[in-house]
C-alpha cells in the first residue's frame, strides 16, 4: 500500500483500498467554499478531531461503493463456465489425478469463454489448463476461484498457505500467483538439505472490490473463513499432522484469517498489509498458532483508521492495528516497501517471511 494512488496502489493480490483517498477531489473545495461564505459571520471553530474526519472519509468510502459497485457489476456480463470438476477426498495418492481433472476443467472453462466472447478470461482459463500447472481445486465461474501449488504438497516439511486481498479473481490472479513463485523460490534455495517445502496460494473465497462497501466490513471474511478452515483440514489430510504449516494472510486476507483463527491447525499465523483483524488482541484469536505482523514503510494500510464505526447498523472497520504493542503480535521488519511489496524478491519481508515458514524464527529481524 504505498502512497500514490491509481494503479500503482495495486497489490501483488491485486489490491488498492479506497479509504485513505474515500474523499475524492470534490468533497474539500465544496466545504472550503461553504465555510469562505459564512466566514465573516462565525467565530472560527477548531477544525474536528481527525477521528471525526476519518468517521467521514468511513462514510464517503461506504457511498462510493454503494454507488460504483452495483453500476459497475451491472455492467458486465456473467462469464460462463462449467461447474468444478467432481472429486473423491484428496490425499497425497490422488493428488496427479485432482491436478489433472482441474486442468481439464480450466481447458473447458476457455474454451466456453471463448465461444461467448471474452478473449481475456478465454486466455486466463488456458494459462491454468497449462500441464506443469498444479491446481488443487478450480472454478472458472463468476470471478473465478483456484488453489495453486507451488512444489511437492505430499512430501513437504514446510508449508506456506497464502491468503489475498482484494480485487483478486482469475482475471487478475497472475499477481498473486507471482507472490507464491517468489515465496517459493526463495524457500527451495534457502531449505536445509532434506527439507521439502511447497507453497499454496489459496483463492478460495470471492474477494471484495476495492471499491465498495464490503471491502470496510467483515462479511466476505465471515463467508470465507469456513471454507479457509474446511481447506486446512483437507490439507492435513494430504501432508499429514507432521506437516509444519504456516498461513500468510495479505490485506484483507488478513481479516479472513482472523475469522477463522480460532479453528485452524497451522503453527504461524503472519498478518502484512493488515487494516487489522476485527480482534482486539492476538489472544482474542483465539488460536494456538504464534501471530506475526509487519507493515512496509511505505504501505499507505498505515493511513486507514484502526478504529470500528457502527453505521446504520453494520460495522466498518477492523479495529485494532495489529502492529500496536497492545495487540500483542511478533512484529517483523519488512523493509520501506509499499503494500505490493511483501514478497517482491530480495526484499526484507520476503528474507523474514522464509524464516519463519521454515521454522527459523531466531533468525526474524526487528525494526
Amino acid at each position: 500500500m504505498g502512497r500514490t494512488t491509481g494503479g500503482a496502489e495495486a497489490s501483488a493480490s491485486g489490491e488498492a483500498h479506497a479509504l485513505p483517498t474515500a474523499r475524492g477531489a470534490d468533497w474539500p473545495k465544496k466545504n472550503h467554499r461553504t465555510r469562505r461564505t459564512h466566514r465573516a459571520h462565525r467565530t472560527p471553530r477548531t477544525p474536528p478531531p481527525r477521528t471525526h474526519r476519518w468517521r467521514r472519509a468511513l462514510l464517503a468510502a461506504l457511498i462510493t461503493g454503494a454507488v460504483v459497485v452495483p453500476l459497475s457489476g451491472a455492467a458486465r456480463p456473467e462469464i460462463p463456465a462449467p461447474a468444478p470438476a467432481a472429486l473423491a477426498t484428496v490425499t497425497a495418492a490422488t493428488l496427479d489425478e485432482v491436478y489433472a481433472a482441474n486442468r481439464a476443467n480450466a481447458g473447458e472453462a476457455s474454451r466456453m469463454a471463448a465461444a461467448h466472447g471474452n478473449r481475456e478470461r478465454a486466455a486466463a482459463d488456458r494459462a491454468m489448463a497449462d500441464p506443469n500447472r498444479h491446481f488443487l481445486t478450480y472454478d472458472g465461474r463468476g470471478p473465478g476461484l483456484a488453489t495453486e501449488v507451488f512444489g511437492d504438497l505430499a512430501h513437504a516439511d514446510r508449508i506456506a498457505v497464502l491468503v489475498p486481498g482484494s480485487d483478486t479473481s482469475i482475471d487478475t490472479y497472475d499477481r498473486f500467483r507471482d507472490t507464491a513463485r517468489a515465496l517459493h523460490e526463495r524457500l527451495t534455495r534457502e531449505a536445509p538439505q532434506g527439507t521439502g517445502t511447497a507453497v499454496v496460494a489459496w483463492l478460495g473465497y470471492e474477494t471484495p472490490g476495492t471499491v465498495s462497501t464490503t471491502v470496510t466490513t467483515t462479511g466476505r471474511a465471515e463467508e470465507a473463513a469456513p471454507k479457509l478452515r474446511e481447506f486446512i483440514r483437507q490439507l492435513r489430510a494430504v501432508t499429514g499432522r507432521e506437516a509444519h504449516v504456516s498461513l500468510l494472510c495479505h490485506s484483507y486476507g488478513s481479516v479472513v484469517c482472523g475469522r477463522a483463527a480460532a479453528q485452524l491447525d497451522v503453527e504461524n499465523l503472519v498478518l502484512v498489509g493488515s487494516p487489522g483483524t476485527g480482534a482486539d488482541t492476538a489472544a482474542a484469536l483465539h488460536t494456538p498458532a504464534r501471530v506475526w505482523a509487519a507493515r512496509g514503510g511505505d504501505d499507505w494500510v498505515a493511513e486507514v483508521p484502526h478504529i470500528k464505526v457502527d453505521l446504520l447498523g453494520t460495522t466498518v472497520g477492523f479495529g485494532t492495528d495489529p502492529m500496536s504493542p497492545s495487540f500483542g503480535a511478533h512484529v517483523f521488519a519488512a523493509g520501506d516497501g509499499g503494500h505490493s511489496d511483501y514478497f517482491r524478491p530480495g526484499s526484507t519481508s520476503l528474507a523474514n517471511l522464509t524464516r519463519i515458514v521454515l521454522g527459523d524464527t531466531s533468525e526474524v529481524t526487528h525494526d
